[in-house]
């Protein structure tokens, strides 16, 4: 059976990957290490680990987040997002074991009016961008084979994200003020985890990055008047530009990501935002 080593497994596509395995027993020997029980910028202990386990597949989940405090924490962020990959992709590679690694659409500036393929040039715009785009020219660099995956506005039942959020202050306010000037895609964690494990199993290893979200094409207000819709909220959502929500870190205006290149490497098509929000949203009433 082979093995599957899963980093940062406390996190949202941590946690989706370790229902997945629930799902599937039997296919994939999996160790999943939270930040605790494996800090990825521990050398020695992350070889020690790859030696004891000797996994056929590293999935890096492990990242540094927090957007807006990325610009105070410069140090921080590159540790993790990016020395940190380096780590992982080396030891991968010392340890003839498959490197996959999580990235974003940060590490595009968001100016493009038209969907972003992975092959255009990364400009990211905030500090967790650039360590972000760091962090996937360490993994080429220390593990020419790896596969990374850019994904876009994830969410999940776990942890904290847009749809928990939104959900929780529907409940709480009468009237709710999101941004309508930044487009982009929904990430269901659970499809993301879905199309890592397909990536996996497939029949090739095919290194490269690789662009992945659910279908659809949206504005952060649109996302938030669905999700009114479908909970049956009465809270008025009110759309409103970015320049009245300042932020520290600046956001892409444009994210939407191309997935031409999915489709015709391992003939994968995501499934269309709405769906996958309902299956959550249904997944969450039943927590």
């Amino acid at each position: 059976m082979k093995k599957i080593l899963v980093t940062g497994a406390n996190g949202q596509l941590g946690k989706e990957l370790r229902d997945w395995s629930a799902h599937h027993p039997g296919e994939f020997e999996f160790l999943f290490l939270s930040r605790e029980d494996l800090p990825i910028h521990h050398f020695e202990l992350v070889r020690s680990v790859f030696e004891s386990f000797q996994p056929n597949y590293c999935i890096n989940c492990a990242a540094y987040t927090a957007v807006d405090k990325a610009e105070s924490e410069k140090e921080l962020a590159y540790l993790i997002n990016a020395e940190s990959v380096g780590i992982l992709a080396a030891v991968s590679a010392a340890n003839q074991c498959r490197f996959v690694h999580v990235s974003t659409d940060y590490v595009y500036n968001g100016d493009s009016p038209s969907s972003h393929a992975e092959d255009d040039q990364p400009l990211p715009v905030s500090v967790y961008g650039h360590s972000k785009l760091k962090g996937e020219q360490e993994a080429m660099t220390n593990n020419p084979h790896s596969i990374i995956i850019r994904t876009s506005w994830v969410y999940s039942v776990y942890g904290n994200n847009f749809v928990k959020t939104m959900i929780r202050l529907m409940n709480e306010r009468s009237t709710l003020s999101v941004v309508n000037d930044q487009r982009g895609s929904p990430t269901w964690a659970a499809d993301l985890a879905n199309f890592i494990m397909h990536v996996v199993a497939f029949n090739k290893w095919i290194p490269g990055i690789y662009n992945f979200s659910n279908e659809g094409e949206i504005t952060w207000y649109d996302f938030a008047c669905e999700i009114k819709r479908q909970i049956g909220a009465s809270c008025e959502v009110l759309p409103i530009p970015t320049v009245n929500y300042p932020t520290p870190a600046k956001r892409p205006a444009n994210s939407i990501m191309n997935k031409e290149k999915i489709k015709q490497v391992f003939g994968y098509r995501s499934p269309d935002w709405k769906q996958s929000l309902s299956e959550c949203i249904r997944s969450l009433a039943g927590k």
